[in-house]
């Protein structure tokens, strides 16, 4: 796991110890991705230069720098991730006379796309994985993110200019761009709680999309290609799926599980994995066990708060499993010190909440070792989320119910505050009581006013309506708006979990994971997320995935093979933290400042009047509004870090 960085069309006045330079600032920015080693390799002639921090985890020794040149000299490589088929393919190339200086699977890749050509390579990886590739005798810079988009790769093109990085520091490094804020990216980020690909925060800069190539010719323009597509996969899965018995399929996943954990445990560094109890994580690590003799390391946070830890669950999944278990209760003041760095880490505006604990949980597993396995995916996968099965009940009621009685009943139910609904429910089993029940209650009230299933799930992964927080800028057209998934997914739970798939899962879960585990230069792993996982997944019936009531069923029976049901079952809690608390209490100053009427408007960017009617709100309790709140107060803190 490292970072990568570089630029294409240097000015012809640029000397080579200014590329250099300028080569090594952009590197330095990403010291905290890669402590272990530092790199640039430039070609003044060709304008050219790739930088690279490392975090060295396969093949320890020198062998494993990079940038990388390959044996014949004409390929040159940075690259950021993990590519856990090196071995074979590796074999192959030795098997044909290839003689390697180390046992890196970057100098494997690089290998073999001078032996056998980048595509074929690609589509040989398992892993994930950003690379810039110079090809010294064509001059051509190719771009490459893995199929899932685990790795992040920015990149812009300003005049004869091509910059690229893992993260936008790395692009800001470079002087050759003067960074501006697109209030079309802000619309979206206050809808989605994150900037949507291809967007990012910034005009001209964009994220390459997973799953493809960027080639740039000797002055020529960027050109986009395909070498794997979440959405066919997806669709001709739905078209062609797996025949067989339950056990049968159970078998199968089981056997592709464990191949994808064991895959993830080859490393030279210590290794271990995050566990929350869970179906997913607790999946991955039973899987790990099973894989390994001795121990596997695994680790957990919890909060001094109550209805907000889930560290007792995972203690008692770790005790049976025999697991060598760290557990971390984290106090409110602890989570609460991590705030001001939040838009350091984030470099463009995001506000998933649980960056925190996914950051203090990183935070505490890199004292101990430098790779831990994740279960994040298989909610996506699986059709574990909540919403999935809200959205369809929602609108099977509701469709039956005449409009005008539809938002009649939604002012009913609003007219009670959320925190009046928690009270009220609070006498309702617990399996029965949502976390924040009053929250869900107006969440789902909402919708009633809706006209369709697919309005139903907008509405249910949307934050801000944009048209009424920033009214004169134009939200840009997403995949939520294009009226082809419904025909490629006529299936309303298969349009809900692609979609996920190709934006949630991206652009909010494994940008989180990334940033927070590489902030302490930790190396996080998602096996659930292999794509050869993912296009099994897609071929498996709805039946396998949600059975009656029971969501994420099949990955369930391959869990409850070696972990008992009542040490899993229970309501699903999410990775959550007293957010609406927190902001009413000690946040309240820090968040008044960037709250404050006056810095909003000078802003320019959302409706000043608005948010501070949400605040007042907020702060008196008619309302629980953290989770717009804290999307605004990310913006504002990401401004106030970066602009």
């Amino acid at each position: 796991m490292c970072g990568i960085a570089g630029f294409v069309g240097a000015a012809p006045s640029l000397a080579g110890s200014n590329i250099d330079a300028i080569a090594k600032a952009m590197a330095e920015s990403l010291a905290h991705r890669g402590p272990d080693d530092q790199g640039v390799w430039y070609d003044s002639d060709a304008g050219v230069a790739l930088a690279h921090r490392r975090l060295s985890i396969i093949d320890l020794s020198p062998a494993g720098h990079q940038p990388m040149v390959c044996a014949d000299g004409r390929y040159v490589i940075s690259y950021n991730g993990e590519v856990y088929s090196y071995q074979p393919i590796g074999a192959e190339l030795a098997a044909r006379g290839h003689k390697f200086r180390g046992h890196s699977d970057t100098e494997v890749i690089l290998e073999s796309f001078a032996a056998s050509g980048i595509e074929a390579t690609l589509k040989r990886m398992i892993g994930m994985f950003a690379i810039a590739l110079w090809d010294r005798r064509e001059r051509t810079l190719t771009l490459m993110r893995d199929r899932l988009g685990i790795k992040p790769l920015y990149w812009a093109k300003f005049g004869k200019l091509l910059l690229f990085g893992s993260e936008l520091k790395a692009l800001r490094a470079h002087p050759g761009w003067t960074p501006r804020i697109d209030p079309a990216a802000v619309a979206a980020f206050m809808r989605h709680n994150y900037i949507p690909a291809p967007h990012t925060i910034y005009e001209g800069v964009h994220k390459l999309a997973p799953g493809t190539i960027l080639t740039l010719p000797w002055q020529g323009e960027p050109k986009i290609t395909r070498f794997w597509d979440a959405r066919a996969v997806a669709r001709n899965g739905t078209r062609n799926l797996i025949e067989g018995s339950d056990a049968e399929l159970i078998d199968q996943l089981e056997t592709l599980l464990q191949d994808a954990v064991s895959r993830r445990m080859i490393a030279d560094v210590p290794l271990g994995a995050f566990l929350s109890g869970g179906v997913d994580s607790s999946t991955v690590v039973a899987l790990m066990q099973a894989a390994r003799r001795g121990s596997v390391k695994t680790f957990s946070i919890g909060f001094d708060i109550e209805g907000y830890s889930e560290a007792h669950h995972a203690a008692a999944v770790a005790r049976h499993l025999g697991t060598d278990h760290t557990e971390l209760t984290v106090t409110s003041k602890e989570a609460l010190e991590t705030i001001p760095r939040l838009a350091q880490w984030y470099d463009e505006p995001f506000a998933d909440s649980s960056q925190i604990p996914t950051y203090l949980v990183s935070a505490m597993t890199r004292k101990h070792v430098t790779v831990a396995l994740s279960g994040d995916g298989g909610d996506e996968l699986f059709a574990g989320y909540n919403r999935y099965q809200l959205t369809q009940r929602f609108w099977r009621s509701l469709s039956l119910v005449p409009p005008a009685l539809r938002r009649g009943a939604a002012a009913a139910v609003t007219a009670l505050r959320p925190d009046r609904w928690t009270q009220l429910l609070s006498v309702l089993p617990p399996r029965l009581r949502p976390p924040q029940a009053g929250d869900k209650v107006h969440k789902a009230a909402s919708v009633l006013r809706l006209d369709n299933a697919d309005a139903v799930y907008r509405r249910l992964v949307s934050h801000w309506e944009p048209s009424e927080i920033m009214p004169e800028i134009a939200e840009p057209p997403g995949i939520l708006d294009d009226p082809t998934v419904a025909k490629d997914f006529p299936a309303l739970l298969a349009r809900m979990q692609f979609l996920d798939l190709v934006t949630y899962l991206p652009d909010d879960i494994l940008t989180k994971v990334d940033r927070a585990s590489m902030a302490v230069a930790l190396e996080a792993r998602v096996p659930l997320i292999d794509h050869r996982v993912v296009e099994f997944a897609w071929r498996l019936p709805q039946s396998a995935k949600v059975r009656g009531n029971t969501s994420k069923w099949i990955l369930r029976q391959v869990l409850y093979r070696h972990v008992p049901p009542a040490l899993i079952e229970r309501p699903k809690m999410g990775f959550g933290i007293p957010l609406g608390e927190w902001l009413r209490g000690p946040l309240r100053d820090w968040a008044e400042t960037l709250l404050a009427e006056q810095r909003l408007r000078e802003g320019g960017l959302l409706d000043a009047s608005l948010v501070r009617l949400y605040w007042q709100d907020h702060l008196e309790g008619r309302r629980n509004w953290q989770y717009l709140l804290w999307d605004v107060l990310m913006l504002e803190a990401w401004r106030e870090r970066w602009v």
